[in-house]
Order: C-alpha cells, then sequence, then structure tokens
C-alpha cells in the first residue's frame, strides 16, 4: 500500500469516526432533555441508575446481532476485564454529576462545561497513551476552549459550586474514551460494551443506594420517557466507543464542541431558553477548530 492511499484510507476511517461521534451526541442531546423533564420528579442518582440498567439493552442487542452472545462463560471473557469494569464505574460516576448539573444549570451551561472534556481527552491521550500531539491540534483546543469561555462568559452561575457537576463529569467521560485504546481489536465492541454498561449499572445502583431512596414511577408515561431515556443513553456509549476506537482521542476532541451548538438549540426549541446572544462569536471559535481539524487531516490525504 502506498503512502497515500494509507493516507486516504486513515482520513476515510477519521471522517467515518467522526459521523459516530455526532450521532453519539444527538443521541445524548436527547437524553439529556428527558432527564431534564424527568429531574422534577426524581432524583439524579435514581435517573442514573434506570439508565445504567436500561443501557445494557443496545450491547445485548449487538451481542446478539454479532452472535457472540452464547450460553458458554468461556465466549464472554476478555483478558483485560478490571479495566473494562472501570470503565464502566467512571460512567457511572459522570453520568451521576451530569444528571445532578442538569437538575441545577440550564442545559446549555452544562453543555458548554461539558466540553472540558476535550482539554481532559487530549490530555489523557499524552499521559496514558504516550500519544503525541502536534502544535496545529493543540491550538485547535485551544481556539475551541476560547470559544467555550466566550459563550460562558465568567461571572456567570455557571461558576457556582454547581458548575463544577459537568467539569467532573467531562473528567470521567474522558478517562472511558482514552483508556478504550487499550484494548486490541481482538475484543470485540459489543463485548467490551458489555462489561462496561454491566458495571455502570452496578455501580449506578450502589451510588443511588446511599444516596437516595427510589421514587415510586408516577405514571407510564414516565416510564416510558425512562425508558427512552435510558436506551438512547446506550446507543450514544457504544457510537462514542466506537468512534473513538477508530480514530485518536485528539482527532476527535475538537468535534465534541458541536454538542454546545446542539443543546442550544433543543433548549431553545423545548424549555424556551434564547441562546442565540450568547452563541456569538464563541461558535464561530468551536466550529473553526473542528474545521482545522478537518482540513489539516484532508491536507495529509
Amino acid at each position: 500500500m502506498s503512502l497515500e492511499t494509507l493516507h486516504q484510507t486513515e482520513f476515510r476511517r477519521a471522517l467515518k469516526a467522526i459521523g459516530l461521534l455526532l450521532l453519539a451526541i444527538l443521541c445524548f442531546d436527547v437524553m439529556s432533555l428527558l432527564v431534564r423533564v424527568l429531574s422534577a420528579r426524581y432524583a439524579a442518582p435514581e435517573l442514573s441508575a434506570y439508565r445504567n440498567v436500561l443501557g445494557i439493552v443496545p450491547s445485548l442487542a449487538l451481542l446478539i446481532w454479532t452472535g457472540e452472545l452464547r450460553l458458554r462463560g468461556s465466549s464472554l471473557r476478555i483478558e483485560n476485564w478490571p479495566l473494562a469494569v472501570g470503565r464502566g464505574v467512571a460512567v457511572a460516576l459522570a453520568q451521576l454529576f451530569f444528571y445532578s448539573a442538569l437538575a441545577r444549570l440550564e442545559l446549555a451551561t452544562v453543555a458548554t462545561l461539558g466540553q472540558t472534556n476535550a482539554l481532559f481527552v487530549v490530555l489523557l491521550s499524552v499521559v496514558l497513551l504516550g500519544e503525541r500531539v502536534g502544535p496545529w491540534r493543540v491550538a485547535a483546543l485551544l481556539v475551541g476552549f476560547v470559544g467555550v469561555v466566550l459563550i460562558l462568559k465568567p461571572g456567570s452561575e455557571a461558576f457556582s459550586l454547581a458548575g463544577l457537576l459537568p467539569v467532573g463529569a467531562a473528567l470521567c467521560y474522558a478517562l472511558s474514551m482514552v483508556t478504550v485504546r487499550f484494548f486490541g481489536p481482538e475484543v470485540s465492541n459489543g463485548l467490551l460494551y458489555l462489561y462496561s454498561s454491566a458495571a455502570a449499572a452496578v455501580g449506578a445502583i450502589i451510588l443511588a443506594a446511599f444516596t437516595t431512596e427510589f421514587s415510586p414511577l408516577h405514571s407510564l408515561v414516565d416510564a416510558g420517557l425512562i425508558f427512552v431515556m435510558g436506551v438512547l443513553g446506550g446507543i450514544g456509549v457504544l457510537f462514542m466507543m466506537l468512534a473513538y476506537r477508530s480514530a485518536a482521542p485528539s482527532i476527535l476532541a475538537p468535534f465534541g464542541y458541536f454538542g454546545i451548538l446542539s443543546a442550544f438549540v433543543l433548549g431553545w426549541l423545548v424549555f424556551g431558553e434564547t441562546p442565540v446572544d450568547t452563541l456569538f462569536p464563541g461558535v464561530l471559535l468551536i466550529v473553526g477548530a473542528g474545521a482545522l481539524i478537518m482540513w489539516r487531516e484532508n491536507r495529509r490525504g
């Protein structure tokens, strides 16, 4: 394979990974809307527990579809299972922080602060993976971060103690994303997700048991919303895992900023928030950061 063909293959793979990441963000946006609605009647820890238990459904569906789910213990074993379980615990903590933030802050504020995830991804990629991040990627991340700050406007309610919750969630999510690169291609996506989602479910149930009391479901509508919330969250995690197994975290990180724009739009449409004035000029820098990544990758191809 020639060098030019190799670069073209890498570019197409990166493009596919970016598409999966954007689909994951859309799933998380709809999930966040449902969490915001349900937070009026249910505590964040119990919503997190419901979400993680129901999040196992997509992993089981994938295993059944690929034919990997068999009633033999050997077929469900992976060598580095402690790390797979640890990823699930990190996700459970992230969701507890994230859901608590959604109950206290505006959707747009949570989405904006959550974009510190990109910085954590790059830092953890350097520390844990030994990845070399070129100056143009660092520049793209810094430009995106400046855009986040401009949208956030220091001195707003986002800098209250509650504003630290989505930052903590971002750190835990970044840890889960980066460590997926430690698993080789012999470990299937479905099996890896099953371990992580099962561990997240157990962890979330334990956290909920120590921090709140489960409320009875108020209606069949609530039950349906909780089910959709959990499944969408699980699908989003699956898409994100596929994306981060297909491309380097530092390539994908800037595209997480798309979540700011989508959260602002959905928050405006559903909750009557008016984020238009706060989007500019920060959103231009955020979109520019993603455009810089794609331009550089295209140049390499």
